[in-house]
């Protein structure tokens, strides 16, 4: 009879092989994947854009679009990165909150909130193609 220890190479590699299997099928999609993909995001995108320019429900009707028209000045590609408004280095998400309770007066989303992920997708798509400078004042 063989002991545990014996097992134990063979388990190993069976493991390895296993997830070196299911990564390279992680990777496999087709041409309709992407489209439905890049249909679904747009959907996000496009319910940001709402949220944005006013659609966020808030009593004092300030809307994010009023200090930052097509999400200009956001600078996503900059987060991380020290702000000032909270003394500490954030997250992209972090600073919407800071808008949302001060200029919006208005309940903040949690960072996996549908709303917040539609925000932040939009205001990345406003600024497709800029390069990623995180920490950039």
């Amino acid at each position: 009879m063989m002991s545990k220890t014996n097992y134990r190479p063979a388990l190993f590699l069976l493991l390895g092989l296993t997830g070196a299997i299911q990564s390279v099928q992680a990777d496999e999609f087709s041409d309709q994947d992407l489209e439905r993909w890049q249909m679904e995001y747009q959907t996000v995108v496009d319910e940001g854009s709402i949220l944005f320019h006013g659609g966020l429900g808030n009593s004092n009707t300030v809307s994010c679009d009023q200090c930052h028209p097509n999400a200009a000045n956001t600078h996503p590609e900059t987060y991380p990165k020290f702000q000032q408004q909270l003394g500490r280095v954030i997250a992209l998400w972090e600073m919407i909150n800071w808008c949302l309770l001060n200029p919006l007066e208005t309940a903040p989303l949690a960072a996996d909130d549908p709303k917040m992920i539609a925000l932040q997708a939009y205001i990345a798509e406003e600024r497709k193609g800029v390069a990623l400078d995180p920490g950039k004042h």
